[in-house]
């Protein structure tokens, strides 16, 4: 007989069959909202369930009835949104077969194929429809059946993807569940609202390709993208936001202020970064250089592949091969792999020669190049790419140095992070998870390393430092900085990671003398603050608009001439503001001196310098700042200086004004199974 507790902390039972809809009055009564609008799904012992779920008979459990407006229910909201989008899709065209339809981020998505592919065009009518379903109200009805006969139903209905799917990536479920609506069946696990009465206000956005379980060689389908909030008023908020990230988007902002590109001759995922985008690159680089060798860093190349053997016993090969390109073989069938990650090359640098513990901490640091073999429908910009370089450093120590290192590692991530604005994020503590079979190394290493990084973790009172289970590299825990962005979006950038096992002997026999003159095993450190230089410069392009601080921007000044009359001058200040340090244009357009402005405030300049004939007689200089407008006429000395103090500090004046997309769980997961 299951056993709830209700929100009041009072318990009650209820009969062996019972569901949540029948303890759900109670619940709602001992809330204090007796008599007021009916919940729409619940939590149960915390986790997220829809209304027709069963109660467990385990154990007594929790119940929390949940509401509309509520953001913990949105999820639930938006997946019934996508069933009612399926639904409306097969009202209105012929042949359509259903593949998966998740929540996603703040929407939802259902892939999909029809005899003719769907277009923006055809998005209005199927909203339309979807009204009329949401109309209708007809509940939402769960059937549970053996999976032998879920096989036979989805054929009924001319599934194939369905069918495929339970005969392969659900075998091992002895009863799977289908949702009724109407004509509607579709095979699903929930949870959904009591019925499409509780949507609110919806929209669809977008149709993008994808394939079949995400693998290119599987059929390609359409994708169709929408969200759906309680309110008008959300909804009218998160589209907004929708459209400013449109024009802040990373790969719109590339173009238009040159800074990459790509081309299907180089190859998808594959980036080329143009002068202006190198400049904001080798400026972050130096940045990160000046503080290595603050931190007595040693720096190091490697190549940008190695033999296959050498990721076998780093144990990069088999785990990710799927992800890694196909190995290039040679003569005497010697393989090759271009380089999925650095750190192997640095332990063999570190095994080049005896080391003493005199000698420890040594840190090599390096910007390698890895390659990674992405899915094509996962490419995107400069986010996601097949090759790219990381800020990346190894740690060699003794286990009595490991908790200072990793405060010192930590330590340079959060400066980093400063000096670029990122001021809100939270650290994830990647562990392992204790079910799987992908982590290597014995059990006590792990736990004697996941108890030093929170340790640390906590001592320097980091925000969040909660343990996450399944997060871990396959080698070792590793705390995760997980930046929110301008546009409320997280990204998980710099990251350190502790390990005990590629030093093992399992994996390179790495040693050290220690002061007893007895070998030891020194304790390896990976750890890069900013991550991906290509997914850090996406990121923050993004971040600032493509409106960089003046320390980062490719163009920090430019000069503009009133007129001809000023022109040589103007040139004469450029060069002694180059002289001085700083990256400098000039505008000698035939144009006038308004239009010249706008010019420089579309290109994003943060600094312009206005040369008229009142200032070549002062030797005077108008500075205009990008944001604060103008700043008015001083002498080219004293222009100077305040620039490259302003440089030097790499001040980020003008913080980017955060943006939220809306409210909500950022949920994800397949619910249709």
């Amino acid at each position: 007989m299951p056993t709830v507790r209700l929100p009041d902390g009072s318990s009650r039972d209820y009969p062996a069959a019972a569901r949540v809809a029948d303890c759900i009055t109670d619940a709602a009564a001992a809330g204090g909202r007796k008599g007021k609008a009916s919940p729409i799904a619940a939590l149960l012992d915390g986790q997220l369930v829809g209304l027709d779920a069963p109660l467990p008979t385990a154990a007594p459990a929790a119940i929390e009835p949940l509401y509309a407006g509520d953001p913990r229910a949105l999820p639930v909201m938006r997946h019934s949104a996508a069933h009612v989008m399926a639904r409306a899709v097969m009202r209105l065209f012929e042949g359509v077969e259903l593949a998966f339809g998740p929540t996603v981020g703040h929407g939802f998505y259902y892939d999909m194929r029809a005899d003719r592919p769907i277009t923006d065009d055809d998005l209005a009518a199927i909203e339309a429809e979807m009204r009329r379903i949401i109309e209708a109200d007809e509940a939402f009805e769960r059937v549970e059946v053996a999976r032998e006969k879920a096989v036979e139903i989805v054929r009924g209905l001319n599934q194939p993807l369905k069918a495929e799917h339970i005969e392969t990536g659900l075998a091992e479920h002895p009863t799977l569940s289908f949702y009724r609506q109407g004509e509607f069946v579709d095979l699903c696990r929930g949870p959904h609202v009591p019925s499409p009465g509780c949507i609110g206000a919806f929209k669809l956005t977008n149709i993008a390709g994808a394939f079949w379980k995400g693998d290119a060689n599987n059929p390609q389908l359409q994708r169709l993208y929408g969200t759906a909030w309680f309110t008008q008023e959300d909804l009218d908020a998160h589209l907004a936001a929708l459209e400013e990230a449109r024009k802040r988007d990373h790969r719109v902002l590339g173009k238009q202020l040159d800074l990459f590109t790509t081309n299907p001759l180089v190859g998808s995922g594959l980036v080329l970064w143009m002068p202006k985008g190198a400049t904001v690159r080798a400026t972050l680089e130096g940045f990160v250089r000046e503080e290595l060798a603050a931190r007595g860093y040693e720096p190091v190349y490697t190549p940008h592949i190695g033999k296959v053997d050498l990721y076998k016993i780093s144990g990069h090969f088999p785990y990710y091969a799927d992800s890694q390109f196909k190995p290039i073989i040679m003569a005497e069938d010697e393989q090759y792999l271009l380089k999925p990650m650095n750190c192997p090359h640095h332990t063999l640098i570190y095994k080049a020669r005896p080391r003493s513990y005199r000698e420890l901490p040594l840190r090599l640091a390096e910007f390698g190049t890895v390659y990674r073999y992405e899915q094509s429908g996962e490419l995107g910009g400069m986010t996601r790419v097949r090759g790219f370089t990381q800020d990346d450093a190894h740690i060699f120590c003794t286990p009595e140095q490991v908790e200072q290192e990793v405060e010192g590692c930590i330590d340079f991530t959060l400066k980093v992070l400063e000096s670029l604005a990122f001021e809100n994020f939270r650290v994830r503590l990647g562990f392992r998870d204790p079910t799987s079979d992908k982590y290597v190394g014995p059990p006590e290493r792990w736990d004697e390393a996941e108890a030093a990084i929170e340790r640390v973790a906590r001592r320097m009172n980091l925000p969040g430092c909660e343990p996450e289970p399944g997060e871990a590299a396959f080698y070792g825990p590793k705390i995760d900085f997980v930046v929110n962005d301008s546009l409320g979006r997280e990204w998980q950038l710099g990251t350190v990671q502790l390990d005990y096992n590629l030093p093992s002997a399992e994996r390179f026999d790495l040693e050290y003398i220690g002061a007893d003159n007895a070998k030891h095993r020194p304790v390896m450190i990976h750890r890069a603050p900013l991550g991906s230089m290509e997914r850090f410069m996406g990121v923050l392009i993004e971040h600032f608009a493509g409106a960089f601080p003046l320390w980062l921007a490719p163009e920090q000044v430019r000069v503009i001439p009133v007129s001809e009359k000023t022109a040589a001058y103007a040139e004469t200040v450029k060069a002694k503001l180059e002289a001085a340090g700083l990256r400098v244009g000039i505008d000698q357009a035939a144009e006038k001196l308004g239009a010249k402005i706008r010019t420089a405030q579309l290109d994003m300049i943060p600094m312009m310098a206005v040369c008229g004939p009142r200032d070549e007689a002062a030797g005077t200089v108008s500075l205009r700042d990008r944001l604060d407008g103008d700043l008015g006429a001083m002498s080219l000395d004293d222009a100077i200086a305040r620039l490259r103090d302003e440089n030097a500090r790499r001040a980020v004046r003008h913080k980017p004004k955060p943006l939220s997309l809306g409210g909500g769980e950022n949920a994800g997961g397949d619910e249709d199974y």
